[in-house]
């Protein structure tokens, strides 16, 4: 007989999609290394050094576009998975595991932060492609 699967905490996972979101860990730990969605994020790092150096002379932001699209994603995913309900959560990811998840406070508080970093950084990256597309870089 086959072990039961592992647990996976919600909270965890927020928590992990809120910080190296960009770098899709938070797919790998709760679909494993076949995770096609986890290797587009990991992805955007070589693609974005790529970029960055077949082009030097181009804006940072432009040549770092996938790696800022893949951070920012990795936040709108913290914000799913953190405001799903806990019995969604566990009959999606934990139906053999043998328990229940139970969000508490912190889970509450990682959500908030990651609504604020998530729209400065979407603000930050709004404004520094205006400038860079309308004024050729005047203010930066």
């Amino acid at each position: 007989m086959p072990p039961p699967p592992r647990h996976k905490n919600k909270t965890l996972t927020t928590l992990m999609a809120a910080v190296l979101g960009g770098i899709g860990l938070h797919r790998f730990y709760l679909h494993g290394l076949r995770d096609r969605l986890g290797w587009l994020h990991v992805l955007s790092i070589p693609l974005s050094l790529g970029l960055m150096s077949a082009r030097p002379q181009a804006p940072q932001l432009f040549t770092a576009l996938p790696l800022v699209l893949s951070v920012l994603i990795g936040c709108l995913e913290a914000l799913v998975i953190g405001l799903t309900p806990d019995d969604k959560w566990d009959a999606r990811h934990n139906a053999g595991s043998g328990r229940q998840s139970e969000s508490h406070w912190i889970l509450a508080v990682i959500l908030v932060l990651t609504v604020g970093l998530g729209a400065m950084g979407l603000i930050a990256l709004l404004a520094r492609s205006f400038d860079l597309l309308f004024t050729g870089g005047a203010f930066g």
